[in-house]
């Protein structure tokens, strides 16, 4: 009969070990912090060394804490692998993530032919906000809002930079397009206006612009292909439109760019943080999403 100590605990001590933290690992396994640090405090004992020491740049794995870290991470990823194997053909390594249509097709698109050749054995299926009611229902979700949310883990992943633009028809003699004279295009998020033009003008210190004016549309992507034709002026996350910037098909209005308020996040799960699927790929986006 194999020695070995509870599976539990060890889960708890991968978690701590990747996050250095055992108020994230408490966050991230949705059990208090005094349980986590119980279950390291058990851990330590049966093995009767020190697994993670306090410096004053946080908690730090010891040499012995190190050596388990590497090799228990070995261990559970043959472990699901192994699992992997023998479920159902068509649901293996087939990573489900939520996106907002927008984002999805304008940059996760462009960027996830590097995805697919860095790890060809993991399928992909992407939706939109419409398909799936929770995030039960999937692995990851890509979220466009102003803060965390809460009950799992949320990471920011890029905040959005803001300018405005218009069509270059609407430009005379190089000069830009009176925003007073073009309606405003807008952008609704949960049946709101999104106050994007309030923040530029108000960064700008135009106080002459009815920021109310203008047309309203539920997609960005509706807002892009309407400033394209040369039907209104918008205010834009510069990412989104990177390939326009580049062609000249879309000009800035002005040489301002506002940060925020809103960015994108990316929320996961408690019981999916330790499918190594779901790891790969939120580590992979936080590297692309912050070159």
């Amino acid at each position: 009969m194999r020695q070995l100590p509870a599976l539990n605990m060890l889960r708890v001590f991968e978690e701590v070990a990747r996050h250095r933290s055992f108020s994230q690992a408490a966050l991230g396994l949705n059990v208090t912090q005094g349980a986590v640090s119980r279950q390291i405090k058990q851990l330590e004992d049966y093995l009767g060394v020190a697994l993670f020491v306090r410096t004053p740049r946080g908690l730090a794995l010891t040499e012995a804490g190190s050596a388990l870290s590497a090799q228990l991470g070995a261990a559970f990823d043959h472990i699901e692998r192994a699992l992997e194997a023998v479920r159902v053909p068509n649901l293996r390594q087939r990573l489900r993530i939520l996106a907002p249509p927008t984002w999805g097709t304008r940059w996760l698109s462009a960027q996830l032919r590097h995805f697919c050749q860095r790890y060809p054995d993991i399928g992909l299926s992407v939706t939109n906000q419409n398909s799936h009611d929770s995030l039960a229902e999937v692995d990851c979700r890509i979220r466009f809002g102003l803060e965390p949310a809460s009950h799992c883990s949320s990471q920011l992943l890029v905040m959005e930079r803001h300018i405005a633009v218009a069509s270059p028809e609407l430009f005379v003699d190089g000069q830009p397009p009176d925003l007073r004279q073009f309606p405003l295009l807008h952008i609704l998020h949960d049946g709101k206006r999104l106050k994007v033009w309030e923040n530029w003008l108000a960064a700008t210190g135009r106080d002459d612009v009815d920021a109310g004016q203008g047309l309203e549309f539920s997609t960005l992507d509706q807002v892009i292909h309407t400033t394209l034709a040369g039907g209104g002026l918008a205010v834009i996350d510069r990412q989104m439109i990177e390939r326009e910037l580049a062609n000249g098909s879309l000009l800035p209005i002005a040489a301002v760019e506002v940060l925020g308020p809103y960015g994108y996040w990316l929320d996961v799960a408690n019981d999916k943080q330790g499918l190594s699927k779901v790891r790969l790929f939120t580590e992979w986006l936080r590297l692309v999403s912050n070159p």
